[in-house]
């Protein structure tokens, strides 16, 4: 039988509250927490749009196709948001390039590309320095990594390099080629395909290349499924 003695229900009662408080505290320190999260997010992105030719609709199609391979790969909602915020913030340390060198119309001098090399690094500390954007500071430092081992900083190969980067690394070179450049007009969606397949195991992971040209087709009802025995044959014909 429970006890509804007045001071055994005073007790109850005054627990209960400070429970209470502490749920809606500790809600409260998460809905503030993202607020400053996302506060963070938004002030290096405004810096990066306003410095170089990235932009805020390039960093939103990162996202969906990065997010496209996600959910067909079924990551966790973990692993999810971790890609979402390396689509977002994976040049982030262009912020810490020269202007010039990221504003330039034609191809960078040997001395210039050794600087625009640096901003995964640069990134990767901006990233490390800030607590609610430290989870994505390894991503972001190898983001240029290439599947056969001949990327940046650290030449890592194959699997060695992590997924989420992997499945960046062909997503940007795909909205790259589709989106005109200060330098140079879009490709059309066949060529793009094309220079994805023809670098499907050197620059990108063979599978997950092979997963987003379906996605893609799926979406756009243009290409043919191409397998890994595809990217091969057509590997083998270049």
């Amino acid at each position: 039988m429970v006890d509804t003695s007045f001071p055994f229900y005073i007790l109850r009662c005054s627990a209960f509250c400070v429970y209470t408080n502490i749920l809606t505290s500790c809600h409260q320190k998460l809905l503030n927490g993202q607020s400053y999260r996302n506060a963070v997010i938004n002030t290096l992105l405004a810096t990066l749009y306003e410095k170089s030719n990235e932009t805020e609709e390039h960093s939103n199609r990162m996202e969906k196709h990065c997010h496209s391979i996600g959910r067909a790969l079924r990551l966790s909602s973990k692993e999810m948001a971790e890609l979402s915020l390396l689509a977002l913030l994976h040049d982030i340390g262009k912020v810490g390039v020269h202007l010039d060198i990221l504003q330039k119309p034609g191809p960078l001098t040997t001395k210039e590309w050794e600087e625009m090399k640096r901003h995964p690094e640069i990134g990767s500390r901006i990233a490390q320095a800030t607590p609610e954007l430290s989870v994505v500071a390894d991503l972001i430092l190898a983001h240029h990594e290439r599947w056969d081992g001949t990327g940046y900083p650290r030449g890592l190969k194959g699997e060695e390099i992590p997924l989420a980067c992997r499945i960046l690394a062909v997503t940007d070179a795909y909205d790259a080629m589709t989106n005109d450049r200060a330098y140079r007009a879009a490709k059309s969606h066949e060529e793009t395909i094309s220079e994805l397949l023809g670098n499907a195991g050197t620059q990108f992971d063979p599978q997950i290349t092979a997963l987003f040209i379906n996605i893609l087709h799926v979406e756009h009802e243009t290409d043919p499924y191409m397998g890994l025995e595809d990217i091969q044959e057509v590997r083998r014909d270049r």
